[in-house]
């Protein structure tokens, strides 16, 4: 089992910045990467950001590319998310996730096997 806390989320206006951090804990060494997913009222889940660690490779939906940035420290098992110039557009709740498979696609949410509980991030115009 994984859990994952995430962190970080609040007010902001529009062009301003929030770090978000997700800590992982428990059998984290058989994750193969973690993604950021958010979720806006009334809309679906969508893909935001992931990271595999076997490459170290990193993906975005095209929505947040050049504004948005995952990274990770490993020694502290907690990955970053962070948002730049953000948008009213932005605003949902955030989740990071871990998946334990090498197969399937960084952006399904079918692929991820365990989720946090998420952080709300709303952008005022």
């Amino acid at each position: 089992q994984v859990q994952l806390v995430e962190s970080g989320g609040g007010l902001v206006q529009a062009g301003g910045s929030l770090r978000l951090s997700c800590a992982a804990s428990g059998r984290t060494s058989r994750s193969y990467g973690m993604g950021w997913f958010r979720q806006a009222p009334g809309k679906e889940r969508e893909f935001v950001a992931a990271i595999r660690w076997s490459t170290g490779s990193t993906y975005y939906a095209d929505s947040v590319k050049g504004r948005f940035t995952i990274s990770s420290d490993n020694t502290k098992n907690t990955v970053y998310l962070q948002t730049n110039s953000l948008k009213p557009e932005d605003t949902a709740v955030y989740y990071c996730a871990s998946r334990t498979r090498s197969t399937g696609s960084v952006t399904r949410v079918q692929d991820y096997d365990y989720w946090g509980q998420g952080t709300q991030v709303t952008v005022s115009s």
